[in-house]
């Protein structure tokens, strides 16, 4: 955690419980990029976490998994999760030490069987001398596999954009990019708010609901109507590189995204308050914020080779 600026929050998560450690790190590292997780052997957690593209997909709008199954949403990024209350869209995992059963267990993802998971692991070739130079045993446990996914995951941190770099006076805004930062401030701060560039909380963006899908989103997890339609704010940070955007990817570019905030939000009875006015840009105010929000792109981050797969012996 040593590339956590000063001036960020406390992380939510609990190192104590859970010390990174680099044997550790580096098996689930491993682990990430192992399609043996899933139930037919092809499909890792890399597959829909690339890490040149911060940690999601972009050749689709909704995740894939195994035998050709589409899943029911746009897989989010995995930047800064050591400051994360709520994973998934909808919220429905509440802690990163347990949140890789989701996928893991998905039919349309991983669509394994944890159990069958670990029988895999403890008479693979490799796995349980790897688990006994992290864990001390070789003999390998559901809570070693999580643990190990979490630490890898937890490494992923983002604090390195041009953006960082002009808080940290190494560099300077342009007068484009200063200018959609003024906007940006104005308009979008309020979700997604620095260092982190969101909240973490969850808001109705007043997306007209997909007649396919039919995803009510925070709803769902907690059966309250208020909540119904309402997705967890996404970071910005590499949002360059993230697209498409939305839960459910609809959308292929910034200016899409930005389009819906003037003019194509959907008022429903609980909208967030924030956007019961609307946003009113234009086309050169759009033209600014964007120019900002490219300065959040960490390309440090992005093409780490600590972070991609992979290439040893084992």
């Amino acid at each position: 955690m040593s590339k956590v600026p000063k001036s960020w929050p406390k992380t939510v998560y609990d190192f104590e419980n859970n010390p990174l450690d680099s044997k550790t790190i580096e098996l689930g590292r491993k682990l990430f990029y192992d399609p043996l997780l899933s139930l037919d052997n092809t499909i890792s957690c890399s597959s829909c976490h690339l890490s040149f593209t911060a940690f999601t997909h972009v050749d689709h709008a909704l995740s894939h998994g195994i035998g050709d199954s589409i899943g029911t949403r746009n897989s989010p990024v995995l930047i800064n999760l050591a400051w994360s209350k709520h994973f998934m869209w909808d919220g429905a995992v509440n802690h990163i030490d347990v949140q890789a059963l989701a996928p893991i267990t998905h039919p349309s993802e991983m669509g394994e069987d944890l159990e069958n998971v670990i029988r895999k692991l403890n008479q693979h070739n490799s796995y349980p001398q790897l688990f006994k130079e992290a864990f001390g045993s070789e003999t390998i446990s559901s809570k070693h596999l999580l643990k190990a996914l979490a630490q890898f995951q937890l490494t992923l941190i983002s604090s390195n954009s041009k953006y960082d770099k002009v808080k940290r006076k190494e560099a300077t805004f342009t007068k484009q990019e200063k200018s959609g930062y003024k906007l940006f401030k104005k308009n979008c701060a309020s979700c997604h708010s620095e260092p982190l560039f969101t909240t973490g909380n969850f808001e109705n963006n007043g997306l007209p609901i997909d007649s396919f899908l039919k995803d009510n989103g925070r709803g769902k997890i907690t059966q309250l109507e208020s909540d119904n339609y309402k997705f967890k704010v996404p970071t910005l940070r590499n949002i360059e590189f993230s697209f498409p955007y939305m839960h459910d990817g609809r959308f292929k570019s910034l200016k899409e995204v930005l389009n819906h905030y003037t003019s194509g939000i959907n008022h429903t009875p609980n909208l967030s308050p924030k956007l019961e006015n609307g946003i009113e840009l234009t086309s050169n105010q759009k033209a600014d914020i964007i120019a900002f929000v490219l300065t959040l792109t960490d390309k440090e981050f992005l093409f780490n080779p600590a972070f991609q797969f992979p290439r040893d012996k084992n």
